[in-house]
């Protein structure tokens, strides 16, 4: 039977979301933007769930707009940043931290093509961002920093709400991408401090191709997509009427839901850690700490390669990853170990567990005992082809 371990990834579809969801794949497809009664309960079914959306996330449901995720939702805010500086004359200069995700990085060596200067903002081995680091690099012309509010791939999570109260008083607007903390830890963005704030529905038991940008009244950006009026100007396309009911549904059971899940995620975590320590004593932990996501372990073994580590468990039916998603089966070392200071070496030796509400104890303890058969199994190999070449 298999064992899903990488809910960081993605997750199922939950049950209280497709009994939400299902009415909209079938007698109710409407477009949303149509003027007839029909087409207007799509549009009563989006706003209920911009309404869930901004309930969960402490916002108007004024300032959320629907997107197809965090990828879409992190270049719109880059880039419209950027536009925004471009079209009153000004260079545009963007920090950003070294840990962040693809859809942040990509983006920004695009902006950086087009003439935008874009500062890296180191880590600590914590995976932490400090706030005076941002500082540092600060200029009349920033025109935004963007700092994710938690990391995809050693799940720390970071101090947003320190870095805002700095940049509110140079007047700098700050994005954080959410992607792995929505649904996941208490999320407040007036708590937080922050301009922008973006996620994805399928980190947290909605469906792919959804997310939502949450942009402070009076700080909205130009659309990265032109066409229709949809959302309010903001992005166009005809809306995606059951993705976004999804979103909404699954968002708010995850809230209601959040402390119970993360009480137990945590559990987990420390069972299958303990387990992994009694047999494999110098397993390292990546990004460590205090604040981190509930369900998410990062470790490294020496000498057993992550990759491996996961075709192994794969075999025996366990789902986990060597990295995030984005960037599976690309033989390079992660960028978020290499910036947090561990070599080339170390870093490919990543494996990242990440547990969701459905996983039992009794699964935990399975994962734990195949990792380590795993890696007896390649100590034992790397044994024997050492010494051959001997």
């Amino acid at each position: 039977m298999m064992i899903y371990a990488d809910h960081a990834a993605t997750t199922a579809l939950s049950k209280r979301a497709l009994a939400a969801v299902l009415p909209f794949l079938q007698g109710k497809y409407g477009n949303a933007s149509s003027v007839y009664a029909f087409g207007k309960r799509a549009r009563q079914a989006i706003e209920r769930a911009r309404r869930q959306v901004a309930d969960a996330v402490g916002a108007a449901a004024s300032e959320i707009v629907f997107t197809a995720g965090g990828s879409e939702g992190n270049n719109m805010v880059l880039r419209g940043a950027a536009d925004r500086a471009w079209r009153v004359g000004r260079r545009a200069h963007i920090v950003v931290s070294t840990i962040e995700h693809p859809s942040v990085l990509a983006p920004c060596r695009a902006l950086e093509r087009l003439g935008a200067r874009i500062d890296y903002v180191p880590v600590s081995q914590g995976g932490r961002v400090a706030a005076e680091s941002v500082a540092a690099v600060l200029s009349e012309e920033t025109c935004l920093v963007s700092v994710m509010l938690a990391n995809n791939e050693v799940g720390t999570v970071q101090d947003i709400a320190t870095i805002a109260e700095l940049l509110k008083e140079r007047g700098v607007p700050f994005h954080t991408d959410a992607v792995q903390a929505v649904g996941h830890i208490p999320v407040d963005v007036k708590a937080l401090g922050v301009t922008y704030l973006t996620a994805s529905g399928h980190k947290f038991g909605g469906m792919k191709g959804t997310g939502f940008l949450w942009q402070r009244e009076g700080a909205e950006l130009p659309p990265l997509i032109s066409g229709g009026g949809q959302e309010r100007g903001h992005r166009a396309g005809t809306e995606n009427t059951a993705g976004v009911v999804a979103l909404g549904e699954a968002l708010t059971e995850s809230v209601e839901r959040m402390q119970e899940d993360a009480g137990r995620l945590r559990g987990l975590v420390a069972y299958t850690l303990q387990m992994i320590q009694r047999e494999v004593p110098e397993v390292r932990v990546h990004g460590a700490g205090k604040e981190h996501l509930p369900g998410l372990l990062n470790i490294g073994i020496p000498g057993a390669r992550g990759e491996s580590l996961v075709h192994l468990l794969d075999l025996k039916g366990i789902c986990v990853s060597a990295a995030s998603a984005c960037s599976a089966g690309a033989d390079v070392p992660s960028h978020v170990l290499r910036a947090m200071g561990y070599g080339a070496r170390e870093a490919m030796e990543a494996l990242r567990i990440s547990y969701g509400r459905e996983n039992t104890q009794e699964e935990a303890q399975r994962v734990a005992e195949e990792i380590v058969c795993a890696v007896q199994k390649i100590r034992a190999l790397s044994g024997r082809e050492t010494h051959a070449v001997i």
